[in-house]
C-alpha cells in the first residue's frame, strides 16, 4: 500500500451528473370554446376609464380636499343608497358639528378623510360595516368605549358600525374634539 507523497494533490472527484429535466410541453393555442379567466384590468386601464369614463371611476383616482372632496363624499353617500350611506352621512354630520374647521379630503382611491391640524379619522364602507378609523386613536381618551376595532395596534383605533347600530352622538363628538386637540398639541411641539 502506497501513501500519497507529501504535497501531492488529490484527484478531484466529480459529482454524478443529475438526470436531465424533461422538456416543457409545447403550449397549444386555446380554442374559442376553451375556458379562460377574465383578466383583471390594469391600473392604467382603470385610469384611462377615469379620464374618459364614469363618475365612480373618476372619483376612485381623484385626490381632493375641501369643496371637491365634499362633493365626492356626497356622491359616495348617494351611490351607497342603503344603511351604509345613511350611517356615513350621520357620522359625517357629527364630525363637522364637533369641529367647524374640519377639512374634508378624498384620498387613497376613494376614502373620505377628515383633518384638522392633521388627520382625525377616515370613513370606510364595507359590506357589513361602516368603519371610522382614528389615526391616533390609541392615544385618545375613550370613556364611552366607542372604539371596538383595531384595538391591538399601538396607534390607530376604529369604530365599526353595523346595520341597525347607533353611536352615542355626544361621546363621538367628544372623541373627535379630543383627536383635534391631540393634533394641535403635536403641532406646538
Amino acid at each position: 500500500m502506497t501513501t500519497p507523497k507529501r504535497g501531492a494533490k488529490k484527484a478531484a472527484t466529480k459529482p454524478p451528473k443529475k438526470p436531465a429535466k424533461p422538456k416543457a410541453k409545447p403550449k397549444t393555442a386555446k380554442t374559442a370554446d376553451s375556458p379562460r379567466k377574465a383578466a383583471k384590468p390594469s391600473v392604467k386601464t382603470e385610469r384611462a376609464k377615469a379620464e374618459s369614463g364614469t363618475a365612480a371611476t373618476v372619483a376612485k383616482y381623484e385626490k381632493a380636499a375641501g369643496e371637491g372632496a365634499s362633493k365626492l363624499i356626497d356622491q359616495r353617500i348617494r351611490e351607497l343608497g342603503d344603511w351604509r350611506g345613511a350611517t356615513l352621512a350621520r357620522m359625517r354630520a357629527l364630525i363637522l358639528e364637533a369641529d367647524p374647521n374640519m377639512l374634508e379630503e378624498w384620498k387613497w382611491m376613494g376614502t373620505p378623510v377628515w383633518s384638522d391640524q392633521g388627520m382625525v379619522c377616515t370613513g370606510e364602507t364595507y359590506k357589513q360595516v361602516v368603519k371610522l378609523t382614528f389615526a391616533y386613536g390609541a392615544s385618545l381618551p375613550d370613556p364611552a368605549r366607542l372604539f371596538n376595532a383595531s384595538l391591538e395596534g399601538a396607534t390607530r383605533r376604529a369604530i365599526d358600525i353595523r346595520e341597525g347600530e347607533t353611536i352615542d352622538a355626544n361621546a363621538f363628538r367628544a372623541l373627535v374634539k379630543a383627536a383635534v386637540a391631540r393634533n394641535v398639541a403635536m403641532k406646538k411641539r
